[in-house]
């Protein structure tokens, strides 16, 4: 049963990498096609996607940082107690 419950968070994880990679470039590409059909122009789709692909990247970036954070703090406090048994 352990064994499934790390494949399920393993698979959430890479969910939530895409989700948080495609959303902001999504929402930015459609804001592009509406400011385009707006404005007349039709440069807007291009910047705004490279902000979302940017502003996605950022997203992944700080995810993946909390997520080694977590474990680090996890190992750090299990060779914590592995050590002061060695001590004793």
């Amino acid at each position: 049963m352990k064994y499934n419950r790390n494949v399920y968070q393993a698979l959430t994880m890479i969910g939530q990498f895409g989700i948080n990679m495609l959303v902001p470039v999504f929402l930015c590409s459609f804001l592009g096609i509406f400011l385009d059909k707006k404005l007349g122009t039709d440069f807007m789709v291009v910047l705004l996607f490279f902000v979302g692909a940017v502003a996605g990247g950022y997203n992944v970036y700080r995810f993946s940082r909390q997520i080694f954070a977590k474990e680090s703090e996890q190992s750090a406090y299990l060779h914590k107690g592995r050590k002061s048994r060695r001590d004793k």
